[in-house]
């Protein structure tokens, strides 16, 4: 495993600028119908995830909501297996059957991809308490969206996570709307982090456009949780350049909003950090960013090269086995398949 102060700075700018990328892409593909169903874009957060996972190892935990193809990406899962995903292919890395909103990667730690608001946040309390019965000094990171906070899941998760001094931090990525409602309009409190303070959970604000700070303080979060188990909570300010969906013209915020947080683009002050440092060249940026565009646009031919999930399979994960109610069809069964089905002895 790759220790956290070894995290190329250089290398974390490329795993944003294929995050734009492949967002830039996925858009395109939905307007052209290759992509069904709802699409949450993460264009304009890209340094929050990429900030938090530069602090972790490779095998600790993170969950997140239905914004979830850039958590997929950061923490390893496949270009090819993220948009065969969204094409509903089997190559996905939920097998073609979660979509945009379900992505799932176990071999790389990631637990989803949940579409219901806050509904994952009691599975991160799950999961760090299976990491401390388990005595292991793994940590959860759970994001979620600034919606989520006022979800009645979200609080007793909270409660239990301080309740059981459970290892797991609290990402709140507020990017200022909970779909198109201000979190001003939404949320009593004037500081989200707040929150965490009525359940005794040390909290910070962080600038989530920032990738050095959001790396620095979830390090500084999971660095005191390994040394004893605790919750900790961070509400990264951040801001997303795309309506809540792709179906979302996102009219309710004004152009001279939107280009005032433009002009912070993430990706555009670390590559301006990098470069006043001497660590990155203009050539050097072009190159990372042909690289992404390249990926990416394989990934679109892998997707659409990819085989449909077989349709016997529809029901699979669904249902237990033996749920079925009697005499209904399965996918592609065929008249005289249920004729002969219904006519055979039964084994009860």
């Amino acid at each position: 495993m790759q220790p956290v102060g070894q995290r190329d700075e250089v290398d974390m700018l490329s795993l944003m600028l294929l995050i734009r990328r492949f967002e830039e892409r996925a858009s395109q593909q939905y307007q052209a119908q290759k992509i069904g169903g709802f699409c949450h874009l993460y264009i304009g957060q890209e340094a929050v995830v990429a900030g938090a996972v530069a602090a972790l190892r490779d095998d600790d935990y993170i969950i997140t909501a239905y914004r979830d193809h850039a958590h997929a990406l950061a923490r390893g899962t496949s270009a090819n297996a993220c948009m065969a995903e969204l094409f509903g292919k089997a190559t996905g890395c939920s097998r073609g059957l979660g979509g945009s909103m379900h992505f799932f990667d176990k071999q790389h730690h990631m637990y989803g991809g949940h579409a219901i608001v806050a509904a994952h946040v009691p599975l991160a309390v799950g999961m760090a308490f299976a990491i401390k019965y388990r005595a292991e000094d793994r940590v959860t990171l759970c994001f979620f969206g600034d919606g989520a906070i006022n979800q009645g899941a979200f609080h007793e998760a909270l409660n239990l996570a301080a309740l059981y001094k459970l290892p797991v931090v609290f990402i709140c990525e507020n990017n200022l709307f909970a779909m198109g409602t201000s979190v001003q309009r939404s949320t009593s409190l004037k500081q989200i982090v707040d929150r965490a303070e009525g359940y005794d959970i040390p909290g910070e604000i962080v600038d989530g456009m920032n990738f050095r700070e959001v790396r620095d303080k979830v390090a500084e979060a999971v660095d005191s949780i390994r040394k004893e188990p605790h919750p900790a909570f961070l509400e990264a300010r951040t801001y997303r350049y795309r309506g809540h969906s792709m179906s979302d013209p996102a009219s309710y915020r004004t152009k001279a909003e939107l280009e005032k947080y433009r002009l912070d683009d993430p990706i555009t002050r670390l590559r301006a950090q990098l470069t006043r440092e001497g660590k990155l060249t203009n050539e050097q940026f072009d190159r990372l960013d042909k690289q992404a565009k390249e990926t990416v646009l394989a990934a679109v031919k892998f997707a659409e090269q990819s085989p449909q999930p077989p349709l016997d399979k529809l029901y699979d994960y669904t249902y237990a086995d033996g749920a079925m109610e009697p005499g209904r069809p399965r996918p592609g069964e065929s008249a005289q398949e249920r004729r002969e089905g219904a006519s055979s002895p039964s084994t009860n």
